[in-house]
């Protein structure tokens, strides 16, 4: 039962639409209006301005974090951890507040990897800048490499099935969230990062 309540708290806690409660509480804003219409930091990059993105990339790590820590401050093992940082990140995709729909989970993925292993996080976010700043001015570029490579970093250093597992289910559902910018890269019309929209305009 206890394992359960566990899991329950840490969708409940990633379900929290923090994007859109920033949007409307401090910029009178519906963020889902704006730009991607995801509820994400980086369309809150594009409609809040910086502050904004930071104050929801930090909200969102943090609910990602926040059940994994409490897990292991009561004493779960590394399943429990596991499936309260995969039920963290569901809850953010899959938000009932938002009528079971939600944002891509990057940022919820990286807290709760972060409390998981923060060498592993580290990994991600190196990934993530790659495939975002590097290679290209797609940030759904940088986050589906940050996904891939939570599998390996976390099988690397935690030595743990579970959370390994929970690094193959993360990768897949990131993925799978991030379909519609597959079809828009293939398209060629993938909305850049802002601050790099001019390597977007000269690539094109």
């Amino acid at each position: 039962m206890a394992d359960a309540l566990i899991a329950l708290f840490a969708f409940a806690v990633g379900s929290i639409p923090f994007g859109l409660v920033v949007g409307r509480l401090f910029f009178a804003t519906d963020i889902r209006a704006q730009g991607s219409g995801n509820i994400g930091a980086m369309n809150a990059l594009r409609s809040l301005g910086k502050r904004g993105a930071v104050a929801v990339l930090l909200l969102d790590v943090a609910k990602g974090a926040l059940p994994v820590l409490l897990a292991a401050r009561f004493g779960s093992g590394a399943a429990i951890q596991a499936v309260a940082a995969l039920a963290a990140v569901l809850g953010h995709c899959f938000s009932p507040w938002l009528g079971f729909n939600g944002g891509k989970g990057v940022a919820t993925m990286l807290g709760a990897t972060l409390a998981l292993s923060p060498a592993a996080v580290a990994v991600a976010v190196l990934g993530w800048l790659l495939g975002a700043i590097v290679l290209t001015p797609y940030s759904s570029v940088g986050s589906m490499i940050a996904g891939v490579l939570v599998i390996p970093s976390l099988a690397f250093f935690t030595r743990s099935l579970w959370e390994t597992l929970y690094g193959v289910a993360v990768a897949i559902l990131i993925i799978f969230r991030h379909r519609e910018n597959i079809e828009r890269l293939r398209a060629g019309t993938e909305n850049p990062i802002p601050f790099l929209k001019g390597r977007a305009t000269k690539k094109r």
